[in-house]
């Protein structure tokens, strides 16, 4: 399924993020970006040990990351050039600011994509699994984001992608795109 935002075409797949064939994936880190479970683990997994290396460089320039903040390191063994690591907020509510937490995690991984120049992107549904955002609320924020995005900054992006592992995130999706 797939619209179009001014000249960028956006996709919704149901997939394995790992296998996507774009310039940049979008990795659902954690602060310390040594891995995790979910989608952290399976980029980590995937992509090898040159990820993890670069992550640790990072963490001792920086410290950890920041939630809503990104990153970016090469795909290691991924077949994309690039992983940009961004940090979702875990969902308490929605009472500590996690609408906007987890709108500058998307923004700020398009923004991070924009200044590498990058072309294609590829997104997983940002801290709907072990950090329990509800789908139906961080699906209209990720497109919502990327819309505005795509709307009013500068950037090169020829294609978005949505990548989502479950047939339910991938419904809640589908009527957003609808």
């Amino acid at each position: 399924m797939e619209i179009k935002f001014n000249n960028t075409i956006v996709k919704l797949i149901r997939g394995d993020i790992t296998h996507e064939k774009v310039d940049a994936i979008v990795n659902a880190a954690n602060s310390s970006l040594m891995g995790g479970g979910g989608v952290d683990g399976a980029i980590h997994r995937a992509g090898g040990p040159s990820i993890l290396e670069e992550c640790k460089i990072i963490v001792a320039k920086q410290g950890r990351l920041p939630t809503g903040e990104a990153v970016i390191t090469t795909g290691g063994n991924l077949p994309c050039k690039f992983v940009i690591h961004t940090v979702g907020p875990v969902w308490n509510g929605g009472e500590k600011n996690e609408p906007i937490l987890l709108q500058n995690a998307y923004y700020n991984s398009l923004k991070i994509g924009a200044l590498n120049k990058i072309n294609s992107i590829a997104f997983p549904s940002i801290s709907t699994g072990i950090y329990g955002y509800p789908i139906e609320k961080a699906s209209i924020i990720a497109l919502n984001t990327v819309k505005n995005f795509l709307e009013n900054e500068n950037h090169s992006y020829q294609e978005i992608r949505f990548i989502v592992f479950s047939e339910i995130d991938y419904l809640v999706y589908q009527k957003l795109f609808k």
